[in-house]
């Protein structure tokens, strides 16, 4: 990373306030523009398309996306300081796909780091592990980690693209020391079987280091947001998990050694 690294820009769409989901502590999460995936059940449709949008909403226009450079992003972000100090929180990356503007990711979570506040990201990893480990690791805390699926053609199928990427840097990310919980996005007809969640948890358990995995309940909460971007939603029958449903998959996923909780 350049000596220039304050002024690096890059193109998010929200920053959101106050969350207590995507990492410890009251965190505040700083969405970027753009996703190598197309997930069918993606409840952020704005975060795929790298370029600016505009979406209808409360019949207006409204414009999606924004540049911005990481000291600009970083100065409204430690505004939430005693928040993170109080509760030990921080700041988190999502997106879309954080890693498809590496560098400027890097730059946000530099800052942070050189600021005194813990650093999370949210990520499938889908991208070079070279860049991964130039780029992001240095001034990470925590990656929170999207395993989907374990068989690559059901996973192309439903997200555009196979997992053999993702699935090699989550090995090389827990190789090299990095703090790594995974979470899995449960999907009905996708991967909300108990042989489906197990595999996964098989693979999280053989990764040194990690003893955590969430399950995060299909939600529809998006579903409206692509009639406002003039698309197509694709799973529009599609029913959220029963918590029963979701206690079975917890405690097959349990008899992997891990730790598993239900939500991020």
């Amino acid at each position: 990373m350049d000596a220039d690294y304050r002024r690096r820009t890059g193109r998010i769409f929200d920053i959101q306030k106050y969350s207590i989901h995507d990492g410890p502590g009251i965190r505040t999460i700083v969405f970027l523009k753009g996703c190598a995936l197309r997930c069918q059940w993606c409840c952020n449709p704005e975060s795929q398309s790298h370029e600016i949008e505009t979406m209808t909403v409360g019949g207006k226009a409204k414009v999606i996306g924004r540049d911005v450079s990481a000291e600009e992003v970083m100065e409204e972000v430690l505004r939430d300081w005693p928040y993170f100090r109080r509760s030990e929180g921080g700041l988190t990356l999502s997106g879309g796909e954080s890693l498809l503007q590496p560098e400027f990711a890097g730059a946000l979570l530099r800052i942070a780091k050189e600021s005194g506040v813990t650093t999370a990201l949210e990520s499938t990893a889908f991208a070079d592990f070279a860049v991964i480990e130039r780029e992001i690791l240095p001034w990470l805390d925590l990656f929170l980690m999207d395993v989907k699926h374990m068989d690559s053609a059901k996973h192309r199928r439903f997200t555009s693209q196979g997992n053999e990427r993702m699935l090699e840097n989550a090995r090389r990310i827990a190789a090299a020391g990095q703090a790594l919980i995974i979470r899995v996005p449960v999907v009905p007809t996708f991967n909300d079987t108990p042989a489906e969640i197990a595999a996964i948890a098989r693979f999280a358990s053989s990764l040194p280091g990690v003893t955590r995995l969430h399950l995060l309940p299909y939600h529809r909460l998006g579903q409206d947001k692509y009639e406002r971007l003039g698309r197509r939603y694709l799973l529009p029958d599609l029913l959220p998990p029963p918590q029963e449903r979701m206690e079975l998959l917890a405690e097959t996923a349990r008899a992997a050694g891990l730790t598993v909780q239900i939500g991020g």
